[in-house]
């Protein structure tokens, strides 16, 4: 098309000296078509690169003109969520298994892709996210709950904690996937920890002892444990506690723990423990399987409807005294927001009720 109109603006031209009005129609209309290009150009803002990004939020998880939010699948819901640069952004730490919400928070509050998103969180593991919180060098932390000495920390200096949940988890029990049990009880599961129940056969197994895997004080799945699998007291009035491991039995990492139940050399006599998010989304294993607690099994059905005896949180944790309205709130809010849930859910979570 443009080489024809050259072409009959050359004739009309050589006959009469200057343009037809058929050419002046021609002309004005191009003109008109490339204003308007210039000025949808206009409207879009610039990114990072140079390049321009339209405001109407083309892309899944952008903000349309009206101040909806759009999730992955096109549909939009209500709440706005704040905008923020990486110097506005609250100072974020956590644990590790709430490495992949973090991510994809910021991603979505600061307009990045994960990837770019990622220099701007760095999550120093449970205890150390509490420690950079009550030291004020977080503002705010995604955790699971505090324990009873990080709690004890923070009362000896003067900050009082607010603890927020997030979004729903599960405390889940795994075993070497040709272990031929099912699932156990609580109360099976405590007489194994406490050291009463030493052999599978005992709870309908093989005749195999059995390797009862720990996490070190302070990390998060160990004072999940603690806090819903170890509680109550003994049948001679004594509070329940875990029996002392073995050093091998201890192990640092959450994804060691996993390993360590999943090998060939421990076979199946490995029992461990971590969290349902951690283990399905995060490392997984298929040597490996979940057991059944009281003969539910952990889904996101039986977490969120709380039926999995074993169902907990993960935490928004800032101190007390953090201002209202505060970057760090902000941040909360939005994610207890339906727009924030349902970013949670696609990146793997368990929304909350």
């Amino acid at each position: 098309m443009p080489e024809e109109i050259t072409k009959k603006e050359t004739t009309n031209s050589n006959r009469t000296g200057k343009e037809s009005k058929p050419l002046r129609r021609v002309v004005t209309i191009l003109v008109m078509f490339l204003v308007i290009l210039m000025f949808g150009a206009g409207c879009g803002r610039e990114t990072e690169n140079g390049g321009t990004q339209a405001d109407n939020g083309g892309d899944s998880g952008g903000q349309t003109q009206s101040g909806e939010e759009k999730d992955s699948g096109g549909q939009t819901y209500s709440d706005d969520a704040p905008s923020f640069t990486p110097e506005t952004y609250p100072r974020v730490d956590g644990s590790t298994v709430t490495i992949p919400l973090s991510e994809a928070l910021a991603a979505r509050l600061m307009d990045m892709t994960p990837e770019e998103a990622r220099p701007y969180i760095l999550h120093n593991k449970t205890h150390q996210a509490y420690v950079n919180l009550i030291e004020k060098k977080a503002d705010l932390i995604f955790v699971t709950s505090p324990s009873e000495e990080e709690l004890a920390l923070a009362a000896s200096s003067g900050v009082e904690l607010e603890v927020i949940r997030v979004v729903s988890e599960a405390f889940v029990f795994l075993v070497n996937a040709d272990n031929p049990i099912a699932g156990l009880t609580p109360a099976d599961l405590q007489n194994i920890y406490t050291g009463k129940i030493t052999n599978w056969s005992e709870v309908g197994g093989k005749d195999l002892d059995i390797i009862p895997y720990q996490r070190p004080v302070n990390s998060g799945s160990q004072t999940g444990f603690l806090e819903m699998v170890m509680t109550g007291l003994t049948p001679d009035g004594t509070e329940l506690k875990p029996m002392d491991p073995p050093m091998e039995q201890i192990v640092a990492e959450m994804g060691q723990l996993i390993n360590a139940v999943a090998s060939f050399e421990n076979g199946e006599g490995a029992l461990g423990y971590s969290y349902f998010y951690f283990v399905m989304d995060m490392w997984g294993d298929e040597n490996i399987k979940l057991l059944e607690v009281d003969g539910i099994a952990p889904t996101p059905e039986s977490i969120t409807a709380g039926t999995y005896p074993f169902t907990t949180a993960y935490y928004a944790v800032v101190r007390r005294d953090e201002p209202e309205n505060s970057p760090a709130r902000q941040v909360v809010s939005w994610l207890l927001s339906d727009g924030g849930q349902t970013l949670a859910e696609e990146t793997g979570y368990v929304r909350v009720k």
